[in-house]
């Protein structure tokens, strides 16, 4: 299996929703998103897939978030906008534009130095 990686960065802020129903207050983050996909086999080029190429669909996939407010986004006001609910969104937008036979492996997202969560399937 072959595993390849990118990297791209935001910067945002968001406001978490406690268990209690108040509010965190409102900070800003400069986010890291890896994405991770595989493969059983290599293309015709010897690769999973080019990594320009998937650098630019995820940071399409992230564009938005650059310089905003997470609590603006759609989904987010539907899902507390947690690092956990970032990589999922992300992981979620990204699966379906692979090609055949690469698989989106994780998404992993930094909040800040030592916090990440990840999400998988």
């Amino acid at each position: 299996m072959f595993t390849i990686s990118v990297e791209t960065h935001f910067q945002a802020s968001h406001q978490l929703t406690l268990p209690d129903g108040s509010k965190e207050p409102v900070h800003n983050h400069d986010w890291v998103v890896t994405a991770s996909l595989s493969s059983e086999k290599l293309n015709n080029m010897g690769v999973v897939m080019d990594f320009h190429t998937l650098k630019a669909m995820v940071d399409k996939t992230v564009a938005g978030f650059d310089n905003t407010a997470l609590d603006n986004i759609s989904y987010f006001q539907q899902n507390n906008p947690s690092a956990e609910n970032v990589a999922k969104y992300i992981y979620d937008k990204l699966r379906n534009e692979l090609h055949e036979g690469v698989k989106l492996r994780s998404i992993r997202v930094v909040e800040e130095p030592g916090c990440s969560a990840k999400f998988r399937e």
